[in-house]
């Protein structure tokens, strides 16, 4: 059964539960008035006729309505009332035949009994009043089952809405936005959890297609070393210094890669003061590029303007890639006079700026898979170094002029 449809049946066994106990009440109602006003009456006469006595010197006067009779002899009360009495001492109230009805009330050494079957309103009406209830009823029921019907169509229509979109997910096209538009109640929460697990669901699966990208493009270079090292039909100390480097590469990589492929923890989303502080040397990182690439600089100028207390507030794995991509950009990329100097340098506003000439990249660099027309590898480099430094809150900036392309990284 349908949302909608069990909230309509609770609103009718609402109205329906209270209009029966409301007639209930006013049948209980009804009754106890009308017995509490004959009871009133009943003493209010008892109350003359002792009165009476003790004026006329113990004879009882006449009673003031037909109705009311003064019986000496229980024996001698009306349509057996005595054998009720006898076997109920307490009861006050009686029905007899033919629809009459009597009150008692005790005297002093006698009963006064009425017979009060003419003043009588609920009883004799009984069931004009009962069809009156089960009318207002009915009226009750089928108002609550159309007010019923327009709030189950309303509260339904956006979990409807929300169930909808759910059911037409599919995974790397998950709905965005379910809670838009939705009041703040269960349904617009229920909404903004789904909408916050789609967000990191998306994220996982965009963090886990990327680390394919990023694991081929930054364990080319090393695998690409250690084959030409193993193929060398003996190998020398400087080959095996260069398969030690490429190896030591591989694990900075997958070190790199890993920790960028897990998820961020929510505090870290924007960076406090406190992870600002945690910064890393660039000297000795760029002195193990140098390393590591010393057989592809032969001949290259690199130009590098740093003090040894230069620092940069990123993690040192974070850094690590950082550099090898920009360096290694520049060392694939440079051309023109100089051989391609590299040129790297610490500027004035804090910023980390890597310099070469070469010609204008392409339009959108920095996306997956842009890329020069001479490039040999995939586009992924900056790319990389682009969700790199914004898991972190940092930001870089490239630009061209007078043949030299220049990368800053603010961090």
């Amino acid at each position: 059964m349908s949302f909608s449809r069990r909230l309509l049946w609770a609103f009718w066994a609402l109205a329906l539960g209270i209009s029966a106990l409301f007639s209930l009440f006013a049948m209980a109602f009804a009754y106890t008035v009308e017995d509490q006003f004959l009871e009133r009456q009943l003493a209010q006469e008892a109350a003359r006729l002792q009165a009476g006595r003790a004026a006329a010197g113990g004879a009882w006067p006449a009673p003031s309505a037909p109705q009311y009779r003064v019986v000496l002899n229980p024996d001698a009360l009306p349509d057996g009332l005595a054998q009720v009495l006898a076997a109920e001492p307490r009861r006050r109230e009686f029905s007899g035949p033919d629809g009459r009805h009597y009150h008692l009330q005790p005297l002093d050494g006698a009963w006064l009994v009425a017979e009060v079957s003419d003043w009588l309103v609920v009883r004799p009406d009984r069931g004009g009043l009962l069809r009156w209830l089960a009318g207002w009823t009915l009226g009750a029921t089928l108002l609550a089952l159309g007010v019923g019907a327009a709030l189950a169509r309303r509260l339904a229509r956006p979990l409807a809405r929300l169930s909808d979109q759910v059911s037409q997910a599919r995974p790397g096209r998950l709905p965005q936005g379910l809670a838009a538009g939705l009041p703040t109640d269960e349904v617009g929460q229920l909404a903004r959890a789904l909408d916050g697990l789609n967000a990191r669901t998306q994220a996982f699966i965009e963090r886990e297609q990327a680390f394919t990208r990023d694991a081929s493009h930054e364990l080319r270079t090393p695998l690409a070393v250690l084959k030409l090292a193993l193929s060398a039909p003996a190998m020398d100390a400087a080959q095996l210094r260069r398969m030690r480097r490429a190896v030591q590469q591989l694990e900075d990589c997958l070190e790199g890669l890993l920790w960028l492929a897990r998820e961020p923890d929510d505090r870290a989303a924007e960076p406090t003061d406190t992870t600002r502080t945690a910064s890393t040397a660039l000297l000795p990182l760029v002195e193990r590029w140098v390393l590591d690439h010393e057989d592809a600089l032969q001949g290259r100028p690199l130009r590098v303007q740093l003090h040894a207390d230069d620092r940069l507030a990123l993690p040192e794995p974070a850094l690590r890639i950082v550099l090898s991509n920009l360096l290694g950009n520049a060392l694939a990329h440079g051309q023109g006079q100089g051989q391609g100097e590299i040129v790297l340098q610490r500027e004035p506003d804090g910023a980390l700026c890597v310099a070469n000439p070469s010609s204008a990249p392409p339009e959108g660099v920095g996306q997956p898979y842009v890329k020069g027309a001479g490039s040999a590898g995939f586009g992924l480099g900056l790319s990389l170094v682009e969700r790199v430094l914004a898991r972190h809150g940092s930001r870089w900036a490239l630009d061209h002029a007078q043949g030299w392309t220049r990368v800053r990284v603010w961090a």
